[in-house]
């Protein structure tokens, strides 16, 4: 039977799915099929649909 490894160090690392250098090669890829970048001002929202319930309920709805 296997020891089962106790510490974290002997843990295998996370590696990050992305690295600027991957991200920089798609931005570039992006740009050459004729995509475009546009910038937003800082504050502005994406968010176009405001209405709708201003809160979250979890759970059962209550019997009515």
């Amino acid at each position: 039977m296997a020891k089962k490894a106790s510490s974290s160090s002997s843990r295998k690392q996370n590696t990050p799915l992305e690295t600027s250098e991957s991200i920089e090669a798609q931005v570039q890829a992006f740009l050459a099929k004729g995509g475009e970048i546009e910038q937003v001002p800082k504050g502005v929202s994406g968010q176009t649909n405001t209405s709708g319930p201003k809160h979250i309920t979890l759970g059962k709805k209550p019997r009515g």
